[in-house]
């Protein structure tokens, strides 16, 4: 893990993905899933007041006619300014709309956390950074089914995509009018 770059926050749009009662109740690793979300409400706060968007997605299957307990997003997460954003697939790209959202706002780059790693977090990545978006990843904002798992993303992935960091050391630039 390296420090992140000193982030625009006029540019940049924080993307947590899943954080749905449900999800976060499950047994994850390396963190339990209460601690992946208490990771992400501050990375939220911090770029709400640095002034970075911040875009909470969550999934409903597109196969269900009713949705399972617990999908919607972890109450109290959404803040007033935030986007929500519902995807039927993986990651969060296909058919929601989000790439020309970002794109009107002129946001180039991501910062990503969420559950799980290797799937939600790392599907959206990937999309992402096939649409030519910078990526920024926060390992300790992020839980899969097994540590195995989330390691080979963070290890072995992410870095290919971007530059992973941990909450504390993300920074973002002043801004001045």
């Amino acid at each position: 893990m390296t420090a992140a770059p000193v982030l625009d926050p006029r540019r940049t749009a924080l993307v947590l993905v899943d954080l749905m009662d449900r999800l976060v109740a499950l047994p994850l690793e390396p963190r339990k899933g209460t601690e992946v979300l208490t990771a992400c409400e501050e990375l939220a706060a911090r770029c709400r007041a640095g002034g970075a968007l911040v875009v909470l997605v969550r999934v409903e299957r597109p196969t269900l006619a009713e949705q399972p307990p617990g999908s919607g997003l972890v109450a109290g997460l959404r803040h007033e300014g935030d986007w929500e954003v519902v995807k039927r697939t993986v990651g969060a790209f296909q058919g929601t709309g989000l790439d020309e959202l970002l794109r009107d706002r002129g946001v180039d780059t991501l910062v990503l956390g969420g559950i799980a790693t290797n799937l939600g977090v790392e599907s959206t990545a990937r999309a992402a950074a096939d649409l030519g978006y910078e990526l920024v990843f926060v390992e300790d904002a992020m839980a899969a089914f097994t540590a195995a798992e989330h390691d080979a993303s963070v290890r072995l992935d992410f870095p290919r995509l971007g530059t992973v960091t941990t909450v504390g050391r993300l920074r973002f630039a002043a801004v001045r009018d």
